[in-house]
């Protein structure tokens, strides 16, 4: 089969090229865990608070396959009308109960379904605490226990969930039987040497996110991606001298670059990768509104092939809507693609679902949208908007995608789909594929409109198209 492998930075390599964008309607811990159990990486967006982003970055690096790290808790206290406000908004019912109620509590109980289903509406004022199956009834497991070990305890005890506790009584994580059946192995899963997912996250270059980037490599980030709608300044390149000084290991992404020029100071800096896109993403205005930016093909080709010089790997970032756009990008010189739109409509992608006109829809807005600009500083400090400025303009669009399901099953697809674009090109892995094209061997070609057409879906009274 086709090999994938491709570097993301100077030191670390993928499995599969795909990146998610760091937008807050695409990459939050549950899109990054997904996409680094695929093969890829997420990057944590920074329209956020740096705790709230660093938090993200711990709940990736801290995941364990099998092990719910975070999960919702109730306390003593709480209702049994609670539990079903619950399992409305979480779709499941199963939950322990610790002191305080939160995360780390003295475990005290655990509530499931059976200890609810057959109570009248009448009982629902009744504290949790008279109804849960008390702690003496619990099967529990040491911290530290294995995965394998856990599933042994699980299958013995018969029972659907397994907290698993510290010395002190208090709840570390929890297991249950419905994750024991859907539990895969991921061949293809990206770590780091410690065996713990790898994951980025996004700052701005401005000064005041050097706590940010403290509180991110706490956390234990393996990649930071100096986020700028247009890289080549001199905040980004003060702000990679810096890091590099500061931590040497740590990787650095930079852009948005779209020429060699750009491209030239970021690597003299000693950016490890460079961001590739200006106005090409499904959601953003700079070109029409700015008159700036660059067609994504010739951005990605002119840039790859300067800094390919220096050993830089690019990003293709933007404008990718289907597989065919992903092979084009690799074939252009790109080592990997970060998608934003491709990945915002599936169910690991932060936002609720809601219908319209019968369609089920996910929220997605540009990061240089007004509404993500309201929403926190930090969206608006990547367009070279400052909070002072009386008039901000608006370089993105806020929308709706249709529901694409889950990234376990739309990421194998995207993957599935470059290994036959390699394959029909005649390519064993992605560096064949673009030492083909620097030799020559591999070409493109202007397509006529009516090749275009041709090349199409024609000729058909109605069709369905499904992907996958």
């Amino acid at each position: 089969m086709e090999d994938l492998t491709s570097a993301l930075t100077r030191k670390i390599s993928l499995k599969a090229p795909l990146v998610s964008s760091p937008m807050d309607t695409v990459t939050e811990a549950r899109m990054a865990i997904a996409m680094a159990l695929c093969g890829g990486i997420g990057i944590i967006h920074h329209n956020c608070t740096p705790e709230f982003q660093a938090n993200e970055v711990r709940k990736v690096k801290k995941y364990k396959q099998g092990f719910i790290i975070d999960p919702v808790v109730m306390g003593p206290k709480q209702t049994v009308g609670d539990i079903w406000k619950y399992k409305q908004e979480y779709g499941f019912s199963g939950f322990p109960i610790t002191e305080n109620g939160k995360m780390g509590g003295k475990l005290v109980g655990l509530i499931t379904n059976r200890d609810v289903d057959f109570l009248p509406p009448e009982k629902y004022g009744t504290p949790i605490s008279d109804v849960m199956n008390p702690l003496d009834k619990l099967v529990l497991a040491p911290a530290g226990v294995t995965l394998n070990e856990a599933n042994k305890i699980l299958q013995e005890s018969r029972k659907g969930k397994l907290p698993i506790v510290n010395e002190s009584g208090e709840l570390v994580s929890l297991m249950a039987r419905t994750d024991l059946k859907k539990n895969r192995e991921f061949p293809l899963a990206s770590k780091d040497e410690k065996k713990q997912l790898l994951v980025g996250a996004a700052v701005s270059t401005h000064e005041e996110d050097r706590h940010r980037l403290e509180l991110l490599v706490q956390a234990g980030v393996d990649v930071v991606v100096l986020d700028s709608s247009q890289g080549n300044s001199i905040f980004q390149i003060n702000m990679i001298r810096h890091l590099k000084q500061l931590y040497p290991e740590l990787q650095i992404i930079g852009g948005n670059v779209v020429t060699a020029a750009q491209a030239k100071n970021l690597i003299d800096a000693g950016v490890d990768a460079l961001r590739v896109g200006m106005g090409s993403g499904s959601i953003c205005i700079t070109q029409e509104v700015m008159a700036v930016g660059r067609p994504q093909g010739t951005s990605v080709y002119k840039v790859a092939e300067y800094a390919r010089r220096f050993g830089v790997p690019v990003i293709a970032d933007g404008g990718i809507q289907t597989v065919g756009h992903t092979v084009k990008a690799l074939a252009l010189g790109a080592s990997t693609v970060m998608m934003g739109s491709l990945l915002a409509g599936t169910s690991e992608s932060p936002g609720e679902y809601f219908f319209a006109d019968g369609v089920r829809l996910k929220k997605y807005r540009g990061m240089g949208s007004l509404d993500a600009m309201e929403r926190h500083k930090g969206s608006a400090i990547r367009y070279f908007t400052s909070e002072s400025d009386k008039i901000k303009v608006a370089q993105g669009v806020s929308g709706n995608i249709v529901d694409k399901g889950t990234i376990h099953k739309f990421v194998p697809y995207l993957i599935a789909g470059i290994q036959h674009g390699c394959q029909d090109i005649g390519a064993k892995s992605l560096s064949v594929l673009r030492s083909m094209m620097y030799s020559g061997e591999l070409k493109f070609e202007k397509r006529t409109m009516s090749a275009q057409v041709e090349g199409g879906v024609h000729g058909l009274h109605s069709y369905e198209k499904r992907l996958f």
